[in-house]
């Protein structure tokens, strides 16, 4: 399938004359300076041009590849158009499957330069045990400083509502070779596949590009809580007033659904709990207020409000406090303000509304619905930049809010899977937040891996080094290496190791075991190896995707743009929205917590020590 440009879309600003000259500038200064070392102001405007590139080059649709067993779906009905359904469909009234789950993913590279999979190109010289434990081996924790580790917590809260490729099958695994004196318990290693995409018209020609579809729902709509389909989500609530199920103690009514045990579900863990738990109670309290203000609407009508609400929250809460945390260089903190607010500013926004129709000068919510000429999906490209196991500690403190005294002490192991749920039973809810809010999480950098995760013990009892799973996980997907995936963004490719990171020993390391080819180098590494800005616990090549689908999330999205209105959500439904944040949140549900947060700006950055139980934080303190 053809690139759709997308100066065919809605906002005209792109096909200008003056959007064409700013955006080729914006990609000239980018190589030859670099967006993070322009004044703010030449950085928004440079990073808004690359924005506008990425969207006419970067989005491809595969959904028009030849496909079979497409699900039925009939006409819209009024439901359709003022609620969000189970399972994603009919966000775009149009085009009713678009972005629902067990539609494809899309790519962020043109079709035809999706890598192939064969098993010289997966398996082969490194292979992804080799890279695992020569690059990624956590030798010494390195902190990703002024931030704390409710960043992983959040984030794969948020994975969890965007993205799956479903379970993988037991048969025909990938077969890793280990080399002499690995002490890995099983020879060889084995790696159990992507599941084939069932739309897949087996008709198709051999050369027709690789597909995958997602399990989930493409869209931002909180599908972590209120399920992937209608049955969970009927097993989720309670048929009154809105609400979804909590136990007696507020706490999540662990296991839940029959087959849907938590525990036994590979990546669960205690910080996915605590987020699960907050935003089911934060659900509760909206509908609470919803039912105070009009007392007349039944069950149904509460809980669609409560949901648009809960989402847009999560949404907001993500744009404007986690991503600033994570990349909080002052360019990418405004911009990402400047997504939800414009640069109108958020006291513009609450005091005023929208002042324009553009999404530069009062943001995308309000906005008018655009997919830039390429039909909404989440793509292969965002699935592999998010994947950032480092932000994972090893080993956990757990102390108590009210005085910082000393819980627990706990590595990874003990967290995850079914121990999760016996910390959840032993240790207050606003203790574990604390506790969360003051340990710094990883750098997502090389030597940086969580050691727990390279010997991971999956619910079913196999075995998995997750730092090879996510090298060999890019190959078989067809994700480009690291230079060309950078040729395909319009950046400069690395042209030696020593150009590719300013570390001179991971320059060796990496030629020694790519073997001299710095085209082989892996997405991955090369995205964990090189110069960050400023700010960033993550790559720049990996903001690329950030500054594309960021945005494009909430402008798809009819629930974030036209249909973001009161009459919607409810005028009490976008006061909620407008007034709360990641931080009243927690104190609505852990007022506890309000000494460790006062003055803290940003939830996602350290919070402050109990006063009266202040210890010296080692490991907080290292540079």
């Amino acid at each position: 399938m053809a690139t759709q440009d997308a100066d065919t879309g809605s906002s005209g600003y792109r096909s200008t004359l003056p959007w064409k000259i700013i955006t080729w500038a914006a990609e000239y200064i980018d190589r030859r300076i670099g967006w993070d070392r322009l004044p703010v102001p030449l950085g928004l405007l440079n990073v808004l041009g690359l924005r506008v590139s990425l969207r006419r080059h970067n989005l491809q649709d595969t959904s028009q590849l030849p496909s079979v067993n497409l699900p039925e779906v009939e006409p819209p009905t009024e439901s359709h158009r003022i609620n969000r359904t189970a399972d994603g469909s009919y966000n775009d009234l149009k085009n009713p499957r678009m972005g629902m789950a067990g539609s494809r993913f899309g790519r962020n590279i043109p079709l035809h330069k999706i890598a192939p999979n064969t098993p010289e190109d997966v398996l082969g010289t490194p292979d992804p045990r080799e890279v695992s434990r020569t690059l990624l081996t956590r030798t010494e924790f390195v902190p990703a400083t002024g931030a704390n580790s409710l960043l992983a917590a959040w984030l794969q809260f948020m994975v969890r509502d965007w993205l799956s490729h479903g379970k993988s099958p037991t048969e025909n695994p990938w077969e890793v070779p280990l080399l002499e004196g690995d002490t890995w318990p099983e020879r060889p290693m084995y790696i159990m596949r992507t599941p084939d995409d069932p739309t897949r018209d087996p008709a198709a020609p051999p050369e027709t590009p690789m597909t995958h579809v997602n399990e989930f729902s493409h869209w931002w709509d909180g599908s972590q809580i209120y399920g992937a389909n209608a049955e969970q989500q009927r097993h989720r609530r309670t048929g009154e007033l809105g609400k979804l199920h909590v136990g007696d103690d507020e706490q999540l009514p662990f296991p839940g659904a029959p087959g849907e045990d938590p525990a036994r579900v590979p990546g669960f863990w205690l910080g996915l709990a605590m987020m699960q738990t907050l935003f089911t109670r934060e659900h509760n309290a909206i509908c609470d207020h919803l039912h105070t203000t009009y007392p007349a609407w039944g069950d149904e009508e509460i809980f669609q409000r409560a949901r648009l609400v809960n989402a847009a929250l999560l949404a907001k809460i993500h744009t404007v406090e986690w991503t600033p945390a994570v990349i909080s260089h002052p360019t990418t903190v405004t911009a990402l303000h400047a997504n939800w607010w414009g640069i109108a500013g958020e006291r513009v926004s609450n005091l005023f509304g929208r002042i324009s129709d553009s999404e530069i000068i009062s943001g995308i919510p309000g906005s008018e619905t655009d997919h830039y000429g390429v039909p909404y999906s989440l793509t292969e490209e965002f699935a592999a930049v998010y994947r950032m196991h480092p932000l994972i500690r090893d080993e956990w403190h757990f102390r108590a809010a009210a005085d910082d005294g000393t819980l627990r002490e706990a590595n990874f192991r003990e967290i995850s899977g079914p121990e999760a749920l016996k910390v959840l039973d032993t240790i207050p809810m606003s203790d574990l937040f604390y506790s969360f809010g003051t340990l710094t999480p990883g750098l997502v950098t090389l030597h940086n891996f969580p050691k727990f995760l390279q010997e991971y013990e999956r619910p079913d009892g196999h075995l998995q080094d997750l730092a090879a799973t996510d090298i060999l996980r890019n190959r078989e997907l067809g994700i480009p290496r690291y230079n060309e995936f950078r040729r395909l963004l319009r950046l400069k490719p690395a042209a030696s190791f020593e150009d590719l990171t300013d570390n001179k020993m991971w320059a060796r390391e990496i030629r020694k075991i790519y073997r001299d080819d710095i085209e082989k180098v892996d997405l991955m590494v090369g995205m964990y190896a090189e110069r960050r800005p400023a700010g960033f616990a993550f790559s720049d090549t990996a903001f690329r995707i950030f500054i594309l689908m960021a945005s494009r999330r909430l402008n798809s999205d009819r629930f974030f743009t036209e249909y973001y209105t009161p009459e919607v959500y409810s005028k009490a439904g976008m006061k909620w929205i407008e007034d709360n944040s990641f931080g009243t949140v927690l104190l609505r549900h852990h007022p506890e917590l309000r000494s460790s947060l006062s003055l803290v700006k940003n939830p996602f950055a350290t919070w402050n020590i109990t006063e009266g139980g202040k210890r010296a934080h080692k490991e907080e303190q290292t540079t």
